[in-house]
């Protein structure tokens, strides 16, 4: 799974825990949308730079401190099996 082989990238050591930053096209309290936008932007990025991709990871740390784990969870098994509703 892409997410998991951008994960194995990061070193603890260095690794800075961040919370998402102020996104102005998101600015009420609820961030479900946020959410939902900066995992699709994760992987249209990675779709079209690659999982190596360093401008990716912005969009990967967004998602990972927004969503619930069991959202990234069903939408990971839904990328997986194809039937994922957004459009990557």
């Amino acid at each position: 799974m892409m997410a998991e082989n951008v994960e194995q990238h990061f070193d603890p050591k260095t690794f800075k825990l961040e919370t998402a930053p102020f996104d102005a096209r998101f600015p009420y309290t609820n961030q479900t949308k946020n959410c939902w936008q900066n995992y699709v932007d994760f992987h249209r990025c990675i779709k079209k730079f690659g999982e190596e991709e360093s401008r990716c990871q912005y969009f990967f740390r967004t998602y990972k401190s927004l969503c619930p784990g069991p959202w990234v969870e069903s939408w990971d098994d839904q990328m997986e099996s194809g039937t994922f509703p957004g459009r990557i």
